[in-house]
């Protein structure tokens, strides 16, 4: 039977990002826990163990709040890791148990809408509180390594208390935890994503819990891969086609007039020069709408990507090229990225398959994941520090 670098636990999991770079850094991921039943096949398909007995992840459907809120689940994933973890701890007794903790970043982001229904403000409150839910999971079962990855304005302005407290009450609980900004595209993900990063390892001496764990900046061993590098192997479509011999090849129909757009345009090129083209004058109407106002439009709709360079951010609209430089850089290839496309972006292996049942459920899949290549450095790093 062969060991593990580690055992893990992938709190708020979705479709898997972090379960697949946890695995690929040799780990053995016990289960992922998720209320999102549209995650569930995603992850379960794509996911298997392949140390100790070879299994696939248990995918815990439960709620991560306490039973005295709406919906709440936590005694029955209490009930549930109380099964899994003595059994692995076990079965591996000397293999450091990891948690990663990965809640739900739409919260913290910069573009929200202002005015927000009672509904969303609630919704709101409730994802901002997730970070906290994971606490007594780490009291009970005293993992030796905690892993936790979010948007970087989670560390800044109304959010900064939130993940501060968090930060804190995982040092009062025992570890000593560093925490610091690092862009994926310096750890060998094909795309510039910020993002914040807390790491903790246990730590018995109450006297080092008041030192930092350095937050890595860079994988030296990878060098920045571009736009072209990641998905120029993968075959031309049509705006609205799909190439079935890919998996998730497929991408979102585009009206006329926008492909003309993204034909007006070079890779690169911000939109603002959409008043005189070949075809025309294109102009948005919402640039139009500021005409003589002093104000400019976002210029990365309806543009395309450079292929020499790391794609922007892939959010969960990176299918839709009017909602950012999402356009392909192929001047042959009008349209936004297909489902693959995207999900190469985030490192995924070109092998995992997105099971939501629509291209938009599969585009908030792969756009909500951490990237399983950042996933696996930072796990393969942290277990180094922890066996030193």
């Amino acid at each position: 039977m062969r060991l593990p670098r580690f055992l893990a636990v992938d709190f708020y999991c979705g479709a898997g990002g972090t379960t697949r770079g946890l695995l690929d850094a040799g780990g053995y991921v016990i289960c992922g826990i998720d209320n999102d039943p549209a995650c569930s096949e995603t992850y379960r398909v794509n996911n298997r163990n392949e140390y100790l007995d070879g299994a696939y992840p248990s995918f815990v459907e439960r709620d991560m709040f306490p039973e005295s809120h709406p919906g709440g689940q936590r005694h029955l994933i209490f009930e549930r890791l109380a099964e899994l973890i003595p059994r692995y701890r076990g079965i591996a007794p000397d293999i450091p148990l990891m948690f990663a903790i990965c809640a739900p970043c739409q919260s913290f982001t910069k573009f929200k809408q202002t005015a927000m229904t009672n509904e969303r403000k609630v919704a709101r409150d409730r994802d901002e509180s997730l970070l906290r839910q994971a606490l007594p999971f780490i009291k009970e079962f005293e993992p030796e390594i905690i892993l936790s990855e979010n948007v970087v304005q989670i560390r800044r302005g109304r959010a900064s208390g939130i993940w501060t407290d968090f930060k804190d009450s995982v040092r009062d609980l025992g570890y000593v935890v560093g925490d610091g900004d690092l862009c994926a595209s310096k750890f060998g993900v094909p795309q510039f994503r910020r993002r914040s990063v807390l790491l903790g390892l246990r730590e018995e001496d109450e006297a080092r819990r008041f030192m930092d764990v350095p937050i890595p900046s860079s994988n030296p061993e990878e060098p920045n891969r571009s736009v072209q590098e990641a998905i120029s192997h993968f075959p031309p479509i049509e705006a609205g086609g799909r190439d079935d011999s890919v998996v998730n090849h497929v991408c979102r129909k585009l009206s006329a007039v926008n492909k003309l757009r993204l034909r007006a345009l070079k890779p690169g090129e911000p939109n603002f020069g959409l008043g005189q083209t070949p075809w025309g004058d294109l102009s948005l109407a919402c640039h139009n709408r500021l005409e003589g106002t002093g104000k400019r439009g976002f210029g990365d709709v309806y543009t395309r990507m450079r292929p020499d360079r790391p794609s922007p951010t892939i959010t969960t609209r990176f299918i839709s090229a009017s909602n950012g430089r999402f356009g392909h850089y192929d001047p042959d290839q009008s349209r936004a990225l297909s489902v693959r496309e995207g999900a190469a972006l985030q490192s995924f292996p070109d092998s995992y398959e997105f099971m939501g049942g629509s291209t938009e459920r599969d585009a908030k899949m792969v756009g909500n994941a951490v990237p399983p290549r950042l996933a696996a450095y930072l796990a393969n790093w942290l277990v180094d520090r922890w066996a030193s």
